[in-house]
């Protein structure tokens, strides 16, 4: 795997695969670990908004739906981890995994699933979350160089809730306002953001729709290990250039990211700490 000198490492090769073996492979050797994070987050939001109505989620950046696997099954990112690096599956070819997980997660569905709408790039992740159903709809769309598709515009329409884990670093306004655009209510977006970069540009588009921005800069979580001295370096370079202190987080060994929760002003009463408050998912499935 190339490193370009002065940026992150690259991951593109893992990204637009048929199944997500090798997504778990390579990022777990770098202890990769956002969604985890996310997972009691977006849970939490979720069950937030269903005491007023149903809820949809748009997950932007979806990849093979692995946010999606984890808000609506009784399963944790330890158990992904462990079931696509194992060697019964990786012996598999992809239709065969594709079968298998399919009854796979329809076993671990939760009661309280709700609705998952995907949007990302990759159309081979696409493809295989519509074909393991841990997505509703999904769509292989640019919309930093596009316009929605009149598809994707009809399903995001009762989006209630946009999640983001991993994707904020390759997105703009642009993606944003399509969406908030096309959606009927006033939704929540949620986001886990790199510190090396700045969330205001997007912060400002979602206040255009009436959305206001909180985040606690001190309370971040661990995204992944450094592959290497110099994406160390770029990472702590960048983060002292977005305003923040590195020590202890980015000089320790890690990417780091911060929670930023979008909403109406309506809905602060719920006080952001007690919503992304710390909660490790309680293991679910040996």
């Amino acid at each position: 795997m190339a490193q370009t000198a002065g940026r992150r490492t690259p991951f593109d090769e893992v990204y637009d695969q048929p199944d997500p073996r090798a997504f778990f492979g390579s990022l777990g050797r770098l202890g990769y670990q956002t969604p985890h994070h996310a997972q009691p987050v977006f849970r939490r939001l979720a069950a937030a908004q269903a005491r007023s109505g149903p809820v949809t989620v748009a997950d932007l950046c979806c990849s093979y739906g692995i946010s999606a696997a984890l808000l609506n099954h009784h399963l944790t990112f330890e158990d992904l981890y462990a079931r696509y690096t194992s060697p019964q599956i990786l012996g598999l070819t992809t239709i065969e995994l594709i079968r298998r997980d399919r009854d796979f997660y329809t076993a671990y569905r939760r009661e309280n699933a709700v609705p998952v709408v995907g949007l990302d790039i990759a159309a081979a992740a696409i493809d295989y979350a519509l074909a393991v159903g841990l997505l509703d709809a999904g769509f292989a769309e640019n919309l930093e160089t596009g316009a929605a598709s009149a598809g994707l515009l009809r399903a995001v329409r009762p989006v209630s809730l946009i999640t983001v884990t991993g994707g904020v670093s390759f997105l703009t306004a642009r993606t944003f306002r399509q969406l908030l655009r096309a959606a009927a209510q006033p939704v929540w977006v949620a986001a886990f953001v790199l510190r090396t970069g700045s969330y205001k540009p997007i912060a400002d588009a979602l206040a255009e729709h009436g959305l206001i921005t909180e985040v606690n800069p001190e309370r971040t979580t661990e995204q992944r290990r450094f592959t290497d001295p110099d994406e160390q370096r770029y990472a702590v370079a960048a983060v002292r250039a977005a305003g923040a202190d590195p020590t202890g987080k980015e000089t320790a060994g890690s990417y780091h990211t911060a929670v930023h929760l979008s909403r109406p002003p309506q809905d602060l009463a719920m006080p952001y700490a007690s919503l992304i408050a710390d909660a490790d998912p309680v293991r679910e499935v040996g």
